[in-house]
């Protein structure tokens, strides 16, 4: 497994932007799929985005579509979440996950990923 350390969580206005990272280490991070979830209080876990283990394939919630941007740096061991125009009901947990045996792009699911970071609080709020 890899251990995961996400961080850039914070509190910011209704608009603004925010951008988290995950950092990793352990196994060969460039070898896994990356995905961040999201839980809020009384809510099951969302797929927010993820990205193939080259960076050539991201995927999208339907919530966050046009407004996040998930990336990754394989020789750093680091997946980015960009998020912009943030909305309160954007306020959650978010997670990063490492997946080692992939994920179905028709339907991605907490299930499909087998390692977890401890989760940054993001507040958007004014």
């Amino acid at each position: 497994q890899v251990q995961l350390v996400e961080s850039g969580g914070g509190l910011v206005q209704p608009g603004g932007s925010l951008t988290l990272s995950c950092a990793a280490s352990g196994r060969t991070f460039s070898r896994y799929p990356m995905g961040w979830f999201r839980q809020a209080p009384g809510k099951e876990r969302e797929f927010v985005a993820a990205i193939t283990w080259s960076g050539g394939s991201t995927y999208y919630g339907d919530s966050v579509k046009g407004r996040f941007t998930i990336s990754r740096d394989n020789a750093k061991s680091t997946v980015y979440l960009q998020m912009n125009s943030l909305k309160p009901e954007d306020t959650a947990v978010y997670y990063c996950a490492a997946s080692s045996r992939g994920f179905n792009i028709a339907r991605i699911s907490p299930v499909d990923f087998d390692s977890w970071g401890q989760g940054t609080q993001v507040t958007v709020s004014s």
